[in-house]
């Protein structure tokens, strides 16, 4: 059964992990207790033969030997070797979990898209998701030994109640020498079909639903045996153990402990238990040890996938989806917050700090400015307050004199008028200084100056607009009154792009 220490690591605290070390079940002692044990018996007995029956020449060419082994062991690139291909076992090793074919998906689809509360209903809901549940069960006896050790045979299967007898016949009868887990999945397409026939499946779309999960668990299913048939390529796993079985080969050797009277380097110490060799053998041995129970999950190791539990399970659960809970709903009623203008959940006593703690809101929220580097600047480069209205910018731009309007005067006047296109008449109308035009006042309250007429230059005339229909006398019908256009709009913001840069118009 699968270990599980989730609990234990909740939370990070000191020690967390030494609380794990003394794990018997599923640790790395009890996978390399005997490597371990085999390693240090074959150094002591080396060093034993060393220290006690090799004469003095013996000795000499003995510790040469030390030296050679060890200067060279190093060469052996094991880290690089044996990381990139535990990294490899472990992916592949969480890939093939994800393709366990779980029915939960399949089962809901069926409850909603077949329909029926009488016999012949609950039959067909009962049937498909057995199908769904045989075509697993063939699958996982191929490529687990634990679930083929519990379905040896076909009859197995029939007697656990996977399989009838009348489709027992129809399965062996099916000529192929290839994997056959595939045929419940075709039983089930073929009975969805006639359910829709019959009216169970009361459209396409829920038909089109039901098959598009058939597949998706199907696919699972195949992914399972294509991993059980494509494996790591052998050479890697060789080129692994051959480089961690040689490194530590050059290890017993090499790693042993000379003579310091002979005053070799690094030979000042005579200890008879090499600590860290024996530390780098459980790391890197361990790792191996690693790869080698992971890279085949659906054996009997004790972190292998637990597939029998998972048949026991998915079986269990799709009956009980399709049959009994079919239809089967609780009466409809108010919820708890249903007059709750902001609804939460009540906190606990051992929760209830967490009341205390504001909501995440982003993480720019607390960020300070200085009041100076929260104003608006102009993008045009022009100083003044953001709120100045954008047509007295352009009117600061017109010369202050009477006599020098020119070129740039007569462009304004054109782009507002035609942005406006609107006639003098009813411009002077929508004015509220109208009567102070009209007697050659300084200024406008609309904040444009009025000139004198006969200082002002010729200008080019606009575009005319269409003017309004006239309305149509009638025995009802009220006098016509003009009714003033309102008044100038709001400004512009300042970052909208000048109208002085647009196209001037040609003279006609």
């Amino acid at each position: 059964m699968t270990v599980t220490y989730t609990a234990r690591v909740a939370n990070a605290r000191f020690g967390g992990f030494s609380q794990l070390l003394l794990l018997w079940r599923g640790s790395i002692y009890k996978l390399l207790w005997r490597e371990l044990l085999c390693f240090l018996g074959l150094y002591m007995a080396l060093s034993a033969a060393y220290r006690f029956l090799l004469a003095e020449e013996q000795k000499r060419y003995f510790e040469k030997l030390v030296m050679y082994c060890d200067q060279y062991a190093s060469l052996i690139p094991v880290s690089f070797v044996l990381g990139f291909y535990v990294t490899l076992v472990v992916h592949r090793w969480w890939n093939q979990y994800l393709c366990m074919p779980l029915p939960d998906a399949l089962m809901c689809v069926v409850v909603g898209t077949v329909h029926g509360r009488d016999d012949r209903g609950r039959l067909y809901r009962r049937t498909l998701m057995r199908y769904a549940g045989l075509s697993a069960v063939l699958i996982l006896r191929s490529v687990s030994t634990a679930v083929f050790k519990r379905f040896p045979t076909i009859d197995h299967v029939v007697e656990a109640g996977f399989m009838t007898r009348e489709e027992r016949k129809k399965f062996e009868n099916l000529n192929s020498s290839y994997n056959k887990y595939w045929v419940p999945c075709v039983w089930f397409s073929s009975l969805a079909a006639q359910a829709r026939r019959e009216g169970r499946i009361r459209d396409n779309s829920a038909l089109k639903l039901l098959l598009e999960e058939l597949n998706v668990f199907r696919s699972k299913c195949g992914m399972l045996f294509h991993y059980d048939w494509i494996s790591i390529p052998l050479v890697y796993t060789q080129v692994v153990t051959i480089a961690v079985y040689s490194y530590f080969l050059a290890c017993l050797i090499g790693r042993q402990f000379l003579d310091p009277a002979q005053g070799y380097k690094d030979h000042t110490l005579d200890l008879c238990i090499p600590i860290f060799t024996l530390l780098q053998f459980f790391f890197y041995a361990g790792w191996l040890k690693v790869a080698e129970q992971l890279i085949n999950p659906f054996g009997e190791d004790d972190d292998d996938f637990e597939t029998n539990f998972l048949i026991d399970r998915n079986f269990q659960v799709s009956m009980l989806a399709v049959d009994e809970m079919y239809d089967d709903l609780a009466m409809l009623e108010k919820d708890l917050y249903w007059d709750a203008a902001e609804a939460r959940a009540p906190y606990t006593a051992a929760t209830a700090f967490l009341l205390q703690q504001p909501s995440f809101q982003g993480s720019t929220f607390d960020i300070a400015l200085a009041k100076e580097d929260m104003q608006f600047q102009r993008l045009d480069g022009v100083d003044g307050p953001l709120g100045e209205a954008h047509g007295d910018f352009l009117q600061r731009l017109l010369p202050a004199g009477a006599g020098t309007v020119g070129p740039l005067g007569r462009r304004l006047s054109l782009l507002r008028r035609k942005n406006s296109c609107v006639s003098e008449a009813s411009t002077a109308a929508s004015c509220g200084c109208a009567g102070a035009a009209e007697s050659g006042g300084v200024e406008c309250g609309c904040g444009e100056p009025l000139l004198d007429p006969s200082l002002r230059e010729p200008e080019l005339e606009p575009p005319a607009c269409p003017e309004p229909p006239a309305p149509v006398p009638g025995p009802t019908a009220e006098p016509f009154t003009i009714v003033p256009l309102p008044g100038p709009r709001a400004p512009a913001p300042p970052w909208l792009p000048s109208p002085i840069g647009e196209e001037e118009e040609s003279p006609a």
